[in-house]
């Protein structure tokens, strides 16, 4: 019996495999949100035993709270998202823009970036009022926002900027090697796109952080010299030891290496050094330390490159089919080049279908966690390194509670339940 689907256009195919795809996707996340939402629910009345002695009732309760609130949050979040995807693409919404350029502009490179332009600032428009209440609605209602409106308003004009001064040269030479380096222009894209964001480790600490955030030595002698010994210790080398104004804009806690080869430094959220001990500080430090030691960074970054040159070289096959046009509902030029909406119909599309290896990744993250944890405990101490985690987890209100299926798709890190288990036995 002959397959239904060999009686079909390909753009049709494209169309019915999209739209199960993205229909399928939205079923599985309302279904894994409703699952976390009735599982924190459920547990928000009581502390599990293995928390009781260390969280108390009230901080349990606003991290079930906090949890729940965005939980519900980001469905509103899927719908909208949702209906701006389905609108970009099979309702025409990117056909119709490009359309209009065109009538405006020739087929030319300006009239391309022109449209990248466009589709961004159309897209950020969109979600502002999402980020807005984020920010100032639940962010605020539970007591982690820092931020003036002057503020927000500041930075979002300088990462605006900052995009367009990095991102616009970028599209242009992306753009010109799609039109003019031959059918592996992506093989050219991809080692140019590789080479830009290992020049991003390095120049990201040095001039783009300092443009949002201050960043000072570590001024405390005690703390900088039993840090300075942990990772000398450990075998590692930084650049230097930093203390960052997180408060400006969050009471979120954290602590983080950033850089790359001589660039690289050790950045302390001011909010994370008045929360922790001496000791507590050594074991967090030791744990990101634990990721420099079982080069969980080189193994991000090797997969990072092979994902990235699977993505070129399929983009690369893509942007020859009118189907793979048609089927996501926008008419290619017949006339003037389709780089800039080969490149924005693969951005619209590839989420759509890559969700479903999320589980898998987030498995590799949580085994570079344990493995980072039990670093530090060697370290350290597992009865320091679970009392900073446990300080972490209820000043940044992380439910301890989570849904089991709901943390194989989304979490990248453990569940505190599963993290104290190990390292302290």
């Amino acid at each position: 019996m002959p397959n239904s689907f060999s009686f079909m256009a390909p753009s049709l195919v494209l169309t019915f495999v999209f739209s199960f795809t993205l229909l399928a996707g939205i079923a599985l996340k309302c279904w894994l949100s409703s699952r976390q939402i009735r599982h924190v629910g459920q547990n928000r009345g009581q502390v599990s035993a293995a928390f009781s002695g260390t969280i108390t009732l009230p901080a349990h309760q606003k991290a079930a709270d906090y949890t729940l609130t965005k939980a519900r949050f980001s469905l509103l979040e899927l719908v909208l998202s949702t209906v701006v995807l389905i609108g970009w693409t099979l309702l025409g919404g990117l056909s119709s823009l490009n359309l209009a350029l065109l009538a405006w502009l020739d087929g030319s490179m300006g009239q391309q970036l022109i449209l990248l332009t466009a589709f961004v600032l159309i897209s950020s428009l969109i979600d502002l009022p999402l980020a807005w209440y984020q920010t100032f609605v639940i962010e605020e209602r539970f007591g982690f926002n820092k931020m003036t409106l002057k503020l927000w308003l500041l930075d979002l004009f300088k990462s605006s900027l900052m995009g367009a001064a990095i991102g616009l040269p970028i599209a242009a030479l992306i753009l010109w090697m799609m039109n003019a380096a031959g059918s592996l222009w992506w093989l050219w894209a991809w080692s140019f796109w590789m080479g830009f964001n290992l020049l991003l480790l390095v120049i990201y600490p040095t001039f783009i952080a300092p443009l949002f955030n201050k960043f000072e030595p570590l001024e405390d002698a005690a703390l900088k010299a039993r840090v300075t010994a942990l990772m000398k210790r450990c075998g590692f080398a930084a650049k230097g030891l930093f203390v960052m104004d997180g408060s400006k804009r969050s009471a979120h806690a954290n602590a983080y290496f950033t850089g790359f080869g001589s660039a690289k430094r050790v950045v302390f959220y001011d909010t994370l050094l008045s929360k922790l001990s001496a000791n507590e500080v050594d074991a967090v430090l030791a744990h990101e330390l634990g990721h420099f030691k079982h080069k969980h960074i080189v193994k991000r970054i090797v997969s990072m490159f092979a994902l990235s040159l699977v993505g070129f070289a399929l983009l690369g096959w893509l942007a020859t089919k009118t189907w793979f046009y048609e089927g996501l509902g926008v008419q290619p030029n017949l006339g003037a080049p389709n780089d800039a909406l080969a490149l924005l119909l693969f951005m619209l599309a590839l989420p759509v279908f890559s969700f479903f290896i999320a589980p898998a990744l987030a498995q590799v993250s949580r085994q570079h966690e344990f493995e980072a944890d039990a670093y530090a405990v060697a370290q350290t101490s597992g009865q320091d390194l679970s009392t900073a985690l446990l300080k972490l987890y209820e000043d940044n209100a992380s439910t301890l509670t989570p849904d089991p299926v709901y943390v194989k798709f989304y979490y990248s890190h453990p569940p505190a339940s599963e993290r104290l288990a190990r390292m302290l036995n």
